[in-house]
């Protein structure tokens, strides 16, 4: 990992030319960020925020990342996953020095470093605001070592379906200590970012990863929320036919009205050629449907952490064998 005197950890600060490159494009693509800068850029209106964030650490979340500073804000950024950061874009910021702790590939132990050193900013002063993606770094502040930090933190907000449970989770049992936004379920993200961006997203990462071709396969996709809206649309059009698996009653139905098989993952996992779990909750695919699936069966899960699919069961069972295809895969 590359490291200096400045205060930053990221793979390889000779990617930054290249990350910067694709910012300025990402820019041409973010027009609502843009307007905001143009406006509130002379005002400051973020003046005296210390935000702490924690979300992907991608070429669009650097285009954040330099609004919320061009508005005024002092900033310190980890990513939210250990496998979905971009080197270049990282390098970027901390190129122009930027506080980012992130590369692609983390280990575990890395990871939770890389969050703490989000909220420990060099001048002894806290945070007071919270950018959060899966809820990492809402965990760890309210862990006891880290309560402290909270005194001075307005509110934060959360962006994935997996963190807003975990809040859920935290608000009945009376732990959780600041104020919180669900941005998730805001009009503008779950009826944009989770239908069309997941549509895009998911085609792109699946054929990234294993290069197959999608017509004519039989995919399962659980759930029918509007994640698993973007992505069974997303595989039907190109020419997959799509098995929807749904306990939610009306999300079945409205899977059924678009034409889609609504069945059980029981039913249907001897069936499918390709998985994809999109609910945000725990259990989905369990060693038991794997058990029945066609050899060579693709299962892939498009929510924040890897529990739809019981991989710790997959990793345990006999005789299963781990074989590095490439990177990632």
């Amino acid at each position: 990992m590359a490291e200096t005197k400045q205060d930053f950890k990221v793979a390889d600060l000779s990617l930054a030319e290249w990350g910067r490159k694709e910012i300025d494009m990402a820019e041409k693509e973010m027009p609502g960020l843009m307007a905001l800068r143009a406006q509130y850029r002379s005002k400051k209106p973020l003046q005296g925020a210390r935000i702490a964030g924690c979300l992907h650490m991608t070429i669009q979340t650097a285009v954040l990342i330099e609004t919320l500073m061009e508005l005024g804000a002092e900033v310190r950024w980890s990513s939210c996953n250990i496998f979905s950061t971009q080197d270049h874009a990282a390098a970027a910021l901390a190129a122009r020095g930027i506080p980012v702790f992130a590369w692609k590939g983390e280990t575990e132990e890395e990871f939770w470093w890389c969050i703490e050193q989000t909220v420990l900013w060099p001048d002894g002063k806290g945070l007071n605001l919270i950018l959060d993606d899966g809820g990492d770094l809402t965990a760890l502040l309210h862990q006891e070592r880290f309560r402290h930090l909270l005194k001075e933190v307005r509110g934060l907000s959360e962006e994935t379906t997996t963190g807003v449970h975990a809040l859920e989770r935290m608000v009945r049992e009376g732990k959780l200590l600041v104020p919180a936004i669900n941005v998730n379920d805001s009009v503008t993200k779950s009826k944009f970012d989770n239908l069309y961006g997941c549509r895009e997203s998911l085609a792109d990462g699946l054929k990234r990863a294993t290069d197959i071709m999608v017509a004519g396969k039989v995919v399962v996709v659980a759930g029918y929320g509007d994640v698993g809206k973007g992505c069974a649309h997303s595989m039907r059009s190109l020419g997959a036919r799509v098995i929807v698996t749904e306990i939610d009653p009306i999300c079945a139905l409205q899977a059924a009205m678009e034409g889609y098989e609504v069945n059980r993952m029981d039913n249907v996992a001897h069936l499918g050629d390709i998985f994809i779990t999109t609910t945000g909750v725990c259990d989905i695919v369990l060693v038991r449907h794997m058990e029945k699936m066609r050899d060579q069966a693709i299962v892939c899960n498009i929510g924040h952490f890897d529990v739809e699919i019981d991989v710790a069961g997959l990793k345990a069972y006999p005789g299963i064998q781990r074989v590095n295809i490439k990177q990632q895969v």
